[in-house]
């Protein structure tokens, strides 16, 4: 079956069909459509006593240094600090949090122990809490200090992250 090419410009066509069966001669009837044109605004004509001025060139002279033409700089001051007290010692790393038990598991640095009762400070990107140790477990088994080398863990009043810092606080 044979395309027709749409030629730009001219008048669009439309063929009318005829019913089938008959014999007679086929007419293309033609019926021409509107081209819509695209209405072009003009610009509003002024008086040529209304033109705006020209701004004049500026004289030569000394030109202003840079950091006076550079906005100054304002900070504010952070919200929370972003260290912890340096009277805090680092204690371990959070390596896993069980939500539904509320409940870390941390990594302690060589030479770091943890007791029931210590309070600790855990800081993350999106944590910041303080509590007292009131539960350490090994195997499910409670004890009452746990050393670097224990794979141990610690419950929670907050939601702790991967990688949160653990401070102990000193009393």
């Amino acid at each position: 079956m044979a395309t027709r090419k749409k030629v730009k410009g001219k008048a669009k066509v439309k063929r009318k069909k005829t019913a089938v069966g008959k014999t007679t001669r086929r007419k293309a009837a033609r019926k021409a459509t509107k081209i819509r044109k695209k209405i072009v605004k003009k610009a509003p004509l002024r008086p040529a006593s209304s033109k705006k001025a020209r701004p004049t060139a500026k004289t030569a002279g000394k030109p202003t240094p840079i950091r006076e033409r550079a906005p100054k700089a304002v900070r504010l001051p952070p919200s929370r600090p972003a260290q912890p007290v340096s009277a805090e010692q680092r204690v371990g790393v959070v390596t896993h949090y069980y939500g539904h038990l509320s409940v870390v598991a941390m990594q302690l640095e060589p030479g770091a122990t943890l007791r029931v009762g210590d309070v600790i400070h855990i800081h993350g990107h999106t944590t910041d809490f303080t509590q007292k140790v009131e539960s350490l477990e090994v195997n499910h088994a409670p004890v009452t200090e746990v050393g670097p080398k224990d794979d141990f863990g610690l419950k929670v009043v907050e939601h702790a992250r991967e990688h949160d810092v653990v401070y102990k606080v000193p009393s």
